[in-house]
């Protein structure tokens, strides 16, 4: 039985793990959320699980080194040096973060990958996905995931390839890029396509989220994969050996 540290408690995905952590025996210590310092409690803990905001990951990276306890990061819309703070956090304890803690999104990520190293950049790459109005950035942290994942299968930056947001006369598309699409609307859990559209043929690697529980399950799962590991930068893809 563990004790979890649950930053951005009172959020949707907290109330959602708080639901996951009990199911899977073990137990909620503490939930931090706005203007509340995880620093005095983090010591109590077994393992740290942030889904709050940006903002607020490098107090709690803070906490978990201060303690010594590893850390899960489900925070999505982070930047350059957000990472930059995971990976020098990765040097005293384990740090786990991804845009996606789906067992099968995790898995879809890995399908993707093999396609894009064996079709070749003729097949044009297109990113698809869905979410509730309530989100806030976009692209989603899971289709940049799955963007990312297909770069790597094609051995390329998906920074210097990625196309998204277009509008207007935007010319031809260009060879080998990655390209995104947003929709929002409703109380749409996650939906997530890779279309790979080639010359009269097309391969769609789809995902459907039908609640943010799987989210929160998959999270508790990978924290419990954690809990043990030496310091080090981490992925879904170790937790399920892929």
């Amino acid at each position: 039985m563990l004790q979890f540290g649950v930053i951005g408690h009172k959020g949707r995905m907290g109330r959602a793990l708080e639901a996951a952590i009990a199911d899977a025996g073990h137990v909620l210590a503490v939930g931090i959320d706005a203007g509340e310092s995880l620093a005095p409690h983090a010591g109590g803990c077994d393992v740290l699980i942030d889904f709050s905001a940006p903002a607020a990951l490098a107090d709690s990276l803070a906490a978990a080194r201060e303690a010594g306890k590893p850390i899960l990061v489900g925070t999505t819309g982070l930047e350059a040096a957000h990472f930059a703070l995971l990976d020098e956090s990765a040097g005293a304890v384990p740090v786990l973060q991804s845009g996606n803690f789906s067992l099968g999104v995790t898995l879809l990520a890995h399908l993707v990958r093999e396609a894009a190293a064996r079709l070749g950049s003729d097949w044009d790459i297109e990113v698809l996905e869905m979410h509730h109005r309530m989100k806030v950035d976009a692209p989603s942290g899971t289709a940049k995931l799955l963007g990312e994942a297909a770069a790597a299968g094609r051995g390329i930056a998906l920074a210097d390839n990625m196309e998204s947001g277009r509008h207007g006369m935007t010319g031809a598309r260009k060879e080998g890029a990655i390209g995104f699409a947003t929709l929002r609307g409703g109380t749409v859990a996650g939906e997530h396509s890779v279309i790979f559209a080639g010359s009269e043929e097309r391969l769609v690697l789809s995902h459907s989220a039908e609640n943010r529980m799987i989210f929160a399950r998959g999270a508790v799962k990978a924290a419990e994969w954690l809990v043990g590991q030496s310091p080090g930068r981490y992925t879904m893809n170790d937790v399920l050996g892929l």
